[in-house]
């Protein structure tokens, strides 16, 4: 969607009754944007499967989608929606570092003074969207893009914990959890994580544990499982050519790990996810 008009930036709002007669069937097939993907549902109800998690989302909510994220539409009845995307180049570095932070996340439910201002925020947007002789359009056009998702992201930390309530376990987690996606293709080992935090092997799976309830090794295979879903569901490659992406050059054991830890194999993750 963001690049579809070449500015690595998307803005519209629709109206639709179902996917088959907007001719959008192929939003049912699991896919990626190329940016990062804001909807604000205004009418109807949408059932939407985000990293093989469902959700239904009612009016009047928005959600939103990181560009690593594979997500597809269940079902789209007689809905009203309005749709933003921003690709990295477009969007602010400091909103960027926040929304790396808080994803995933849930579709979020708005009171009705929330919502008035997202619905006017995105009504003057596409005004400016549609004014492409202006002069710093493109300007313009980044700018309000920006503040849609300035707004968004205001009201997922509103609903977070704040980090300075954060317990020294979760501190130590979120850190780890912010390596880990930076890394998990190529460090496995939770002592080469706790080296980079500076502690010691012990003491980051004690904070894990009992942030979480799981090990340091759980998360990290549980990451690299994610990508590896991710990768069986909207794309083409071989199975084994996935796992050398992934940083497993031993592909039987990437098998047997896939299976132990989603209970199928990764073909049979394929073709259930592709039915």
């Amino acid at each position: 969607m963001a690049n579809e008009f070449g500015v690595g930036i998307s803005i519209d709002k629709i109206a639709v009754r179902d996917l088959r007669t907007a001719g959008m069937e192929d939003a049912k097939k699991s896919h990626r944007e190329d940016g990062h993907s804001f909807f604000l549902l205004e009418k109807g109800k949408v059932s939407i499967e985000i990293d093989f998690q469902k959700y239904i989302i009612r009016p009047s909510s928005v959600i939103y989608i990181h560009p690593n994220q594979v997500h597809r539409i269940i079902t789209f009845e007689n809905v009203v929606v309005s749709s933003w995307s921003i690709t990295n180049e477009k969007l602010n570095p400091e909103y960027l570092k926040v929304l790396e932070a808080i994803t995933p996340v849930k579709p979020l439910v708005l009171n009705k003074e929330t919502f008035s201002i997202f619905s006017e925020a995105v009504s003057l947007c596409l005004k400016f969207f549609e004014r492409k002789n202006s002069k710093l359009y493109h300007s313009l056009l980044k700018d309000s893009c920006n503040a849609l998702v300035a707004l968004v992201t205001s009201q997922y930390l509103e609903q977070a914990k704040s980090t300075s309530k954060l317990s020294r376990y979760e501190t130590v987690t979120k850190a780890f959890k912010e390596i880990l996606e930076r890394n998990y293709t190529i460090v496995r080992r939770p002592a080469a994580y706790a080296q980079k935090l500076n502690i010691s092997t012990s003491y980051l799976n004690e904070c894990v544990r009992k942030a979480t309830g799981y090990s340091v090794s759980h998360h990290i295979q549980q990451r690299v499982i994610l990508e590896a879903k991710r990768l069986l569901s909207h794309s083409d490659k071989a199975v084994k050519e996935i796992a050398t992406e992934l940083g497993y050059d031993d592909y039987p054991y990437f098998s047997r790990l896939f299976t132990k830890v989603t209970g199928m194999t990764a073909l049979a993750f394929r073709n259930k996810n592709r039915d």
